[in-house]
């Protein structure tokens, strides 16, 4: 974080990245636009912005990313068409209302507009061949650009909820790169999110579980639909079970409102790869009752903090996720740390769970709609992973034959997961090739070993090339650029299950060695 003092004395006159947070009344401090020659990463977010200079863009030649949330832009800037290297733009929660035609930057690859009073876009956003993701929840949209459908082929992530959508865009489902789409409180999809919530309820026993009989411990984690935190359940006056509590926050986020993702959280049931809802809370002290005694408003009840809440298992502190979020360059693909890697009998388990989970989904007319490795919390030890996050989430329903491409889009996500997987394969593949002699004779040795007395969860390096490349052969079906073309969540389990056998984990022909 940096100061205005500062910026105007000069003192950051080689900087690359400025953020300020203190109000600006006066409008753009004009020292930003010396910053030309170095400036790459600006951020004036929450300083009450409304407008931005003429020389704007021509002055900030090298400017990539730029934000300009919670400010009062009701209008987008035409003058950013004028910046020639800016790929990332945010104007999340502005009360803005319109873009121009024409204002938009070439070059974009990222937009957040997240939280506005959008009712329409302009049509040559179309234009904007390199947009990857694009970020629209919270905003009165009921249509999109048609030029979209042919101009916008790189798009990869696109955020829909919390619109006025009577009906989605057909030509959605045929862009070839978009894996990652949630439209979830639209009118398009009330009634599927009604219907699946009570089947949900009739399918299994979802407890009601009073606050007073929660403890509340320390945060586990927090994101922007709410809070998770380490708890205890009290069931008795003898017996407490350690669960997670997520407490749900107001207000819409980047990938919908927590309301939906309740919605979909309950609506997906029980499953080995999904972290299992024990119960819906109750009692809250600042819960809003519908249909009570002078029922809030629809704007009140959203100023509530609390919007509701879940108590679900606790998952032990061995797993962790498997990836990090997309960074600032990778946009819409996960990232990893570098001393991250996997073995293919690991990442074999952990796949078949995952593929089982989303055909699950599916099954129920569910997308999670961010199937990405940092969504996933994987055990090594156990080869296991679960799925989490729904906060993406979309009940599409199983009965509207124009969602059905819904499921081949989410595929393309699971292609780039086998993709960053088998990325781990290889790094643990590299990792053994470094090791030791004595190691590595330890290995031929264990290798040349007959089945029976082989440690069953070990494979050897020809099992795991196998692996390898039957997940490889599978990746390349998942991200057919012909969606149909790309095979059902329910297929690739059946394919990776496949290598899944009685023997340890893995059902890779041993040779023959009589």
């Amino acid at each position: 974080m940096h100061d205005l003092e500062t910026l105007n004395t000069g003192g950051y006159a080689s900087t690359t990245h400025l953020k300020l947070t203190c109000p600006l009344p006066s409008g753009l401090p004009p020292a930003i636009l010396t910053l030309g020659a170095t400036l790459t990463h600006l951020d004036l977010s929450s300083t009450g912005l409304s407008s931005l200079p003429s020389e704007f863009g021509t002055s900030l030649p090298n400017l990539r990313i730029l934000f300009l949330s919670s400010n009062n832009f009701t209008t987008f800037p035409s003058v950013l068409a004028e910046c020639p290297s800016l790929e990332m733009v945010a104007f999340r929660s502005n009360g803005m209302t319109t873009i121009p035609e024409g204002s938009l930057p070439k070059n974009l690859r990222w937009l957040i507009l997240t939280d506005n009073q959008i009712s329409t876009l302009p049509e040559d956003l179309g234009k904007c061949e390199r947009l990857e993701k694009c970020m629209l929840s919270g905003n009165r949209l009921s249509s999109l650009p048609e030029s979209m459908a042919t101009g916008c082929k790189n798009l990869a992530l696109l955020r829909l909820s919390a619109n006025r959508f009577e009906s989605i865009p057909e030509w959605l489902f045929n862009l070839p790169k978009l894996a990652f789409l949630s439209f979830a409180g639209n009118p398009c999809v009330k009634e599927q999110t009604s219907a699946a919530t009570a089947k949900a309820g009739k399918r299994f026993d979802l407890e009601r579980i009073e606050w007073k009989n929660l403890q509340v411990q320390e945060t586990l984690g927090e994101g922007a639909s709410g809070v998770i935190s380490r708890g205890l359940w009290k069931q008795s006056e003898e017996y407490a079970e350690e669960v997670a509590i997520k407490v749900f926050k107001g207000g819409v986020t980047s990938d919908g409102t927590p309301k939906d993702e309740m919605a979909a959280v309950l609506a997906a049931g029980f499953h080995e790869g999904l972290i299992t809802v024990l119960g819906r809370v109750v009692g809250h002290p600042d819960e809003v009752v519908e249909g009570g005694e002078g029922g809030a408003a629809e704007g009140e009840e959203e100023k509530k903090k609390f919007q509701g809440g879940i108590v679900m298992q606790l998952i032990p502190e061995y797993y962790s996720a498997l990836g990090l979020p997309p960074s600032f360059d990778t946009c819409s693909r996960d990232c990893f740390p570098e001393d991250a890697s996997l073995s293919a009998a690991e990442a074999l388990g952990m796949l078949t769970g995952i593929a089982g989970a989303a055909a699950h989904l599916h099954q129920r007319g569910i997308a999670h709609g961010d199937l990405y490795a940092h969504n996933i919390l994987a055990s090594k030890a156990d080869r296991h992973a679960l799925l989490g996050d729904f906060g993406a989430a979309t009940i599409y329903g199983t009965d509207e034959d124009i969602y059905a491409g819904m499921e081949k889009l989410e595929v393309l996500a699971f292609a780039h997961l086998l993709e960053d997987v088998l990325g781990l394969i290889r790094r643990e593949k590299e990792k053994k090739s470094t090791q030791t002699p004595e190691a590595k004779m330890a290995i031929e040795v264990a290798d040349a070993a007959p089945p029976a007395f082989r440690d069953s969860s070990e494979l050897t390096e020809e099992e795991e090339e196998a692996i390898a490349q039957g997940l490889e052969k599978l990746q390349l079906q998942c991200a057919d650029p012909q969606v149909n073309s790309r095979p059902s969540f329910e297929d690739i389990a059946v394919e990776l299950e496949d290598l899944v056998g009685f023997r340890g984990m893995m059902r890779i022909p041993i040779p023959n060695l009589n």
